[in-house]
């Protein structure tokens, strides 16, 4: 089973930490992945203590008075408002990881895991609430459906609505350090990560509060998965079978992130011109100039003087895909969003 450890929040013993040990050079070895069950479990706990999450408030206000009340009741029980989140919450993070992988990955997990997870919060719980874990300990079947229904329907209400706003970002933050590790190297990478977070002797070195532990890394790798949600320190992952993975806070997270798409391609339009701010807004996923073309009504070669115009600028790379042209944005461009979020 895999563990989280406790968050980064007040180091209560500095000499704790968690070492990822990578080879020399080992650059393959480290991915990057975009996890939604962690950002629901944290928005889950910003929702239980909003005072300690000052960079959702913006968030927080709009989503507050529309949580679903026995659903978030049950999530809150489950997930609690610090330390280990249960693993069978965040399937492996992937790159291509989404909502509904996720999802459908909670409603498939192993019930034998889920005992185990839930167990352990069985023991970090008391009173009502422990009594409650320990029934769903007992039944995790019919636990998972009710995790998962109660997970669908609370994502809807919280999380839904700003999903592109948060991938952005996410994603954002991916293309930055991805650029810093082939410019600067692992080592420069990690240490603009989190104060938490060195790099020496090549290793990740993370600080932690109640846990010290040493990972291997060499042959399995290292997932490093930036977080909107929980904007205040870092989570590890570290028990097999899960690759080793490291949460940490995104870059670029303010109180207002959560602002209107609307909001955002409306200054983009102002410094690009509506069409070419639409084309950069959806360019995330890779699209064919027919794609683009018909995503933005547009003919197809006034799609393709925009996509031309993009790339001189730095901000979208077109690839050959066998007969095909793909067109996705560049760091740079991922930067421009970025920095418009």
């Amino acid at each position: 089973m895999r563990r989280n450890t406790d968050p980064v929040e007040g180091v209560d013993h500095p000499d704790h930490r968690a070492e990822f040990r990578l080879a020399p050079g080992d650059v393959e070895a480290v991915r990057f992945g975009v996890s939604p069950g962690h950002e629901l479990a944290h928005a889950v706990r910003a929702l239980l203590r909003p005072a300690q999450h000052p960079l959702q408030w913006g968030w927080l206000r709009e989503v507050r008075s529309r949580v679903p009340r026995e659903p978030f009741a049950l999530l809150a029980d489950v997930i609690g408002i610090d330390g280990y989140v249960p693993d069978f919450l965040t399937a492996e993070p992937r790159w291509d990881r989404t909502p509904e992988t996720e999802l459908a990955a909670l409603r498939t997990a192993s019930p034998a895991g889920m005992r185990v997870d839930l167990g352990k919060m069985v023991v970090r719980s008391s009173g009502a609430r422990r009594a409650r874990l320990a029934r769903m300990r007992e039944h995790p079947t019919r636990a998972r459906r009710l995790i998962a229904d109660a997970w669908e329907r609370v994502w809807e209400v919280a999380l839904a609505p700003v999903w592109p706003q948060l991938d952005r970002l996410l994603r954002t933050d991916i293309a930055f350090r991805s650029r810093m590790i082939a410019t600067e190297g692992i080592a420069g990478m990690a240490a603009g990560i989190h104060p938490a977070v060195t790099w020496a002797e090549g290793a990740v070195r993370v600080s932690l509060r109640r846990h010290s532990e040493l990972i291997d890394c060499r042959g399995s790798g290292l997932v490093l998965v930036p977080s909107v949600m929980s904007s205040f320190g870092c989570q590890v992952l570290t028990e097999p079978p899960a690759q080793p993975t490291l949460f940490y806070p995104a870059r670029g997270v303010t109180a207002s992130w959560a602002r209107e798409a609307n909001d955002v391609a409306a200054a983009l339009s102002a410094l690009l011109g509506p069409a070419r701010a639409e084309i950069l807004f959806a360019a995330h996923v890779a699209r064919t100039t027919s794609q683009v073309a018909a995503d933005t009504g547009l003919a197809t070669s006034t799609a393709s003087h925009h996509l031309t115009v993009l790339r001189k600028a730095g901000l979208i790379a077109s690839t050959r895909e066998a007969n095909r042209m793909l067109h996705l944005r560049t760091p740079l461009g991922e930067a421009l969003i970025g920095a418009t979020l």
